[in-house]
């Protein structure tokens, strides 16, 4: 018997971790013998594929390729981003292959099971929560029914059977959508480590769990609705990361919510991966800054630059949002904390916020928007409420005058506080910091160009003001092309100093690459071309600024380095053999005028306009 566990990502980068554990945990039951089955079972054996897309997949290549595999049974994995995908690929399976079993389990089906069963009545069973242990018994139940005996007499065997499997909903032999009470849930020492080898993952982002559940109540999240915690034993933990350590996977994501909630535990992991660190592999957890302890900061500390990044969850800094969302959190304390770590220089910090929650107003999140930044975040992640199935917040939609899209992602369209036009205009707000904060492609230039305005806000919301006027948005622009409308944007919407601006724009746009094609306001190279050849002849032979180039002539040097003359006569030379470690900026020399004449030569025998003088 042929079951294919189909898992649809967002990105090709992503991958599914549920198919992953399902797969594991069933087959390490098989194998052990831990239960019973039935003798049709064992000789037909049980073969589980996994299927993993992206919503970039043409759905017919998706189906295509779900047919070519042959399998007795299908099950989904079922989120947000991809439900209306599944929909489709459900309704079409069934057509060409009319009998194919198909289960569908994951949070966008968990929470309305009896609605998505009536909707999709090509879908036989919907698994409700933590999935492992029940996927199993649905495949031991399965056992009873051979390959060539899918509609005999012991289909009436296999419906008597689903009616003993916690924590699903089904079809019974008249039709009707039967709910069965929850499944128990799980130790997690029980679930066995999902990644036997990370083979077709080279290139992909590892998800791993070292717990569930979250100990807060947060009205708009579905994990707040587990609240017992369960933790996996750290000698797993451990043994599980150094599996990870030794196949210098380049990035692990820790899916635990509030993986700081124990502190002591996180702690020691991090520990851990401090004193093991392969200098590779990269951490991502999701914590709350304001439970850090003096030792945690300790240990960040000692950490090599990008060893580990924090996904900081602020949403919002408006008290009376804060205590309506059932939100812990010490705002005063969180925003020490995120300070110290930024001081540490070393540590990636990504703090969110959500537009469209309750009692948080256009003049409100502008505040919050503005607290967050000022705290000088690697990124600063503005998203949009979503209204999920069986959360809180759907509960109290109607007091909040809450209106939300019919479809995924269920994202919020008005509430009492916010009407449609404010969501749009911080749409513009999120995507001019996606392009030009997050990118961290133009830090020298923001940093200077913030204080032409009243505050944060103001600088993004009317970056995306000028681009609504210029008719540049909704258009995929070249990185050069980014650089050329923020030059244009601040020559005709601020009165700041145009030479600044060009230098400083020069400064952001060397230090990530040695760029062969320039932007238009760029100096013209041969203004300073005869400078940069003599610079680079010594540089040749002593080697001053430029280490590790050793071996290399003039000629290689000028197209290895980068020296860029600036508006007052300094230059900047750009090394990128020797990059800044967390942003991966060139290393940077800012060198005067008197520096460069008495380092590449004299007045008498080089002009600055270029022109040899002899």
């Amino acid at each position: 018997m042929k079951y294919l566990l189909v898992g649809i990502n967002a990105k090709y980068i992503h991958s599914n971790l549920g198919i992953y554990s399902l797969k594991r945990y069933c087959e390490e039951k098989i194998e052990r013998g831990d239960v019973f089955l039935s003798e049709a079972f064992e000789a037909t054996g049980v073969e589980i594929e996994l299927g993993e897309y992206t919503i970039n997949h043409q759905m017919e290549r998706i189906l295509q390729d779900i047919y070519r595999k042959r399998p007795d049974v299908v099950g989904f994995s079922c989120y947000i981003w991809n439900i209306v995908y599944v929909r489709e690929l459900v309704w079409n399976l069934k057509k060409i292959r009319p009998e194919v079993r198909i289960w569908l389990g994951g949070p966008e089906v968990s929470w309305d099971a009896e609605s998505v069963l009536r909707m999709l009545p090509e879908a036989e069973v919907v698994m409700l929560g933590e999935g492992e242990d029940t996927f199993y018994r649905l495949v031991q139940a399965y056992s009873c029914i051979s390959e060539d005996d899918v509609y005999s007499e012991k289909q009436g065997e296999w419906k008597k059977r689903l009616f003993r499997i916690p924590g699903i909903a089904f079809r019974d032999e008249e039709g009707n959508v039967r709910t069965n009470g929850p499944a128990p849930l799980l130790n997690m020492d029980d679930i066995p480590f999902p990644y036997l080898g990370l083979e077709g993952m080279e290139h992909r982002i590892i998800y791993y769990e070292s717990s569930r559940g979250c100990p807060f109540s947060c009205s708009y999240c579905l994990s707040s609705l587990d609240r017992k915690v369960r933790f996996r034993n750290l000698d797993l933990v451990f043994k599980e990361l150094s599996f990870f350590l030794e196949n210098r996977v380049p990035q692990v994501k820790f899916v635990d919510r509030t993986f700081n909630c124990q502190r002591d535990r996180a702690e020691k992991i991090w520990e851990f991966i401090l004193e093991n660190d392969n200098g590779v592999t990269n951490f991502h957890f999701e914590i709350s800054a304001d439970l850090l302890t003096e030792n945690a900061l300790s240990v960040m500390g000692r950490m090599r630059p990008g060893l580990i990044q924090l996904e900081i969850g602020v949403q919002t800094t408006n008290p009376d949002t804060i205590r309506e969302i059932k939100r812990q959190m010490d705002l005063d304390r969180l925003g020490a904390i995120v300070k110290r770590i930024g001081a540490m220089n070393n540590i990636h910090q990504h703090l969110d916020l959500i537009a469209g929650l309750p009692w948080e107003g256009p003049e409100s999140f502008r505040h919050s928007y503005n607290e967050v930044y000022n705290l000088k975040p690697s990124q600063l992640q503005l998203g949009f409420l979503k209204v999920l199935k069986g959360s809180y917040m759907a509960e109290r939609a109607e007091a909040y005058g809450l209106l939300f899209q019919n479809t995924p992602p269920y994202e919020v369209l008005k509430t009492r506080w916010m009407d449609y036009g404010d969501l749009v205009r911080l749409k513009g707000v999120e995507e001019m910091t996606e392009v030009y904060y997050n990118s961290g492609q133009y830090m020298n230039t923001l940093g200077e160009l913030v204080r032409e305005f009243a505050d944060p806000f103001g600088l993004y919301s009317a970056l995306a003001e000028y681009y609504e006027k210029k008719e540049l948005d909704g258009i995929n622009h070249s990185r050069l092309a980014r650089y050329e409308i923020l030059y244009q944007f601040i020559c005709e919407e601020t009165d700041g100093d145009e030479e600044l601006y060009r230098d400083l724009l020069m400064c952001d746009l060397y230090l990530r690459e040695n760029v062969k094609s320039r932007p238009s306001f760029a100096r013209e190279p041969s203004l300073f071309r005869d400078v940069s050849r003599c610079f680079f002849e010594k540089e040749a032979a002593a080697h001053r600024y430029l280490k590790g180039y050793e071996g290399f002539d003039s000629r290689q040097l000028a197209k290895m380095a980068h020296l860029e003359r600036m508006g007052d006569g300094s230059y900047r030379l750009f090394d990128y053999r020797n990059r800044e470690a967390l942003f991966g900026n060139a290393g940077m020399f800012c060198l005067t005028p008197e520096e460069i004449w008495e380092y590449a030569g004299d007045r008498n025998k080089i002009s600055e306009n270029g022109t040899n003088s002899r």
